[in-house]
């Protein structure tokens, strides 16, 4: 019995190689997350006479290269959640040491105190790993394209106020953005009132014939009206014009681009799981959302009940009492993942805006929860609560049968 722990931080490691009574094996010491100090690990490693189990907390992806690298080497490897390894250092540090090497030691002591109870890191959490980490890009760059979007807005106000209001943007669905199509085309509204009405209506048809949007001679009315009507503060014979409102489309486009290629590799992924089809077709969810949520919730196996996956969400309400008071107007406690409650919460917002689905029970909860007197926030967050036990339930039997 050889306790590997690992206190992972970025491109590094501290190792301690316990044997039980705390008999150090191997005191603690430092490697870089690089090929050659990895495989002298292993060399070390393989020289131990016993069976050999190494721990490690789940730090984000700071632990993936020493993971993978042990992974794929045949150890056995057990990835533990940062919080219970926090409660179980509380407990058993009384002196409030914080080192890298006392968090090594501390990590190989679970490993031989929780011996028969760990369990051995699966190929696919792998795949949960890299939608989580897919999935958390594809947030930072939806902030990036909320951002590229103002810019953009932001310049078409001076060479063609209101035109946003005519076209749809970019759409996770199928990539297509109207607006920039459009615009990149008519750049201002110079180039539109330049033509007659009749002219405007068959270029804009080409136009759309061409990029196989609908044509419209309505629409093409509605444009050339705006653009006859509207005032544009910066003038199309500045050199600089035309290059600010092009050089606005080259950037959305860009970060829109990255946005489809993160998401159509996160369904990739996704489908590769037993549960996606499950996921799928739940309320509110579908081809965008499913692989978002799996992304964020991972592998439901490692939570040992629907609650702890709210606690996760952190949509769960403390207790709070003290003597023969029990507190009842609790607010959800907004621990655990901040990014798993907003994923959550769009689900909800989908599901309340379009009719009541096949699988109706979440939708009718938040219904049932708004004539209550429930706000509508309040009542998304308790049909979250209910979808993800759900969620939990529906996964866990996908697993058991198979």
């Amino acid at each position: 019995m050889i306790s590997v722990g690992i206190d992972v931080s970025k491109g590094k490691s501290t190792v301690c190689i316990l044997k039980p009574n705390e008999d150090f094996v191997c005191k603690p010491f430092e490697l870089l997350h690089c090929k050659e100090d990895l495989e002298l690990l292993d060399e070390l490693l393989q020289k131990l006479d016993g069976e050999v189990k190494v721990v490690m907390e789940a730090t984000g992806i700071y632990n993936l290269p020493i993971l993978t690298f042990l992974v794929e080497k045949g150890y056995f490897v057990s990835v533990i959640n940062p919080c219970v390894m926090k409660k179980y250092a509380r407990n058993n540090n009384f002196r409030n040491v914080k080192t890298d090497k006392h968090d090594a030691v501390t990590i190989a002591n679970y490993g031989i105190e929780k011996w028969f109870k760990l369990q051995k890191y699966e190929c696919s959490e792998a795949v949960y790993a890299e939608l989580k980490l897919l999935g958390r890009r594809y947030r930072s760059y939806m902030e990036m394209h909320v951002k590229a979007l103002l810019e953009l807005t932001h310049v078409l106000d001076y060479v063609m106020p209101g035109i946003k209001n005519l076209f749809n943007s970019w759409t996770e669905s199928n990539n297509r953005d109207k607006l920039c199509d459009f615009v990149e085309r008519f750049w201002h509204y110079d180039l539109i009132t330049a033509m007659s009405c009749e002219e405007f209506v068959k270029a804009y048809n080409d136009w759309a014939e061409e990029k196989k949007y609908h044509q419209s001679n309505s629409k093409a009315v509605q444009v050339y009206e705006l653009a006859s009507n509207g005032i544009p503060t910066l003038s199309s014979s500045f050199p600089s014009t035309k290059m600010l409102v092009l050089e606005a489309i080259k950037t959305q486009r860009a970060i829109d681009d990255s946005l489809y290629t993160i998401l159509s590799r996160m369904k990739e992924l996704a489908k590769s799981l037993p549960e996606y089809s499950t996921v799928r077709a739940m309320g509110g969810v579908g081809d965008v959302l499913a692989p978002k949520l799996i992304a964020e919730i991972g592998d439901v196996r490692r939570l040992h009940s629907a609650k702890a996956l709210i606690a996760w969400a952190g949509i769960d309400p403390p207790p709070y009492e003290s003597g023969q008071f029990v507190g009842s107007n609790r607010k959800i406690s907004k621990k655990g993942s901040s990014t798993l409650r907003k994923t959550g919460y769009e689900v909800m917002r989908v599901l309340k805006s379009h009719q009541a689905p096949k699988d109706c029970t979440v939708y009718n909860y938040i219904l049932k929860k708004e004539a209550e007197g429930k706000s509508k926030k309040q009542a998304k967050i308790a049909g979250l609560n209910k979808f993800l036990r759900i969620y939990y339930a529906r996964v866990m039997e996908v697993y058991q049968a198979a």
